[in-house]
């Protein structure tokens, strides 16, 4: 299971990439392994308003729905349009090509509320 060591996580499965005030979000590795083949990803709204640990969209994939939930709060700068058109960077690439949104964070403070790449493996090994 890929778990990069400069991200901070989720125990949803979400994964955060902070780039100064700027945050970048995805699904972790094991997240979308779990879901099996992804056919379907509903992105936020440019400009909404987040709260962390609020829902902002969801995952389709040929065993379940999953709802995605903001591992920060703050306001959509960016979607990833690209998974429209091919979901399955979910799949192939998730802390890259499937990232899925940009958030321009609030209180960067909240991410000392995530997990480190120790704790998050700890999670997924119970």
């Amino acid at each position: 299971m890929n778990i990069p060591e400069n991200l901070r996580y989720s125990k949803d499965h979400e994964w955060a990439r902070a780039e100064g005030d700027l945050i970048e979000v995805g699904i972790t590795d094991y997240a979308q392994d779990a879901l099996g083949d992804v056919v379907y990803v509903e992105l936020p709204e440019i400009d909404s308003r987040l709260q962390q640990h609020e829902v902002f969209g969801e995952v389709e994939s040929t065993k379940s729905v999953s709802e995605l939930y903001a591992p920060v709060s703050g306001t959509v700068s960016e979607v990833n349009d690209d998974l429209y058109g091919a979901p399955q960077r979910l799949n192939e690439d998730p802390y890259g090509e499937g990232w899925i949104c940009k958030i321009n964070c609030e209180n960067s403070d909240e991410l000392d509320n995530l997990l480190d790449a120790n704790a998050y493996r700890q999670l997924i090994s119970e």
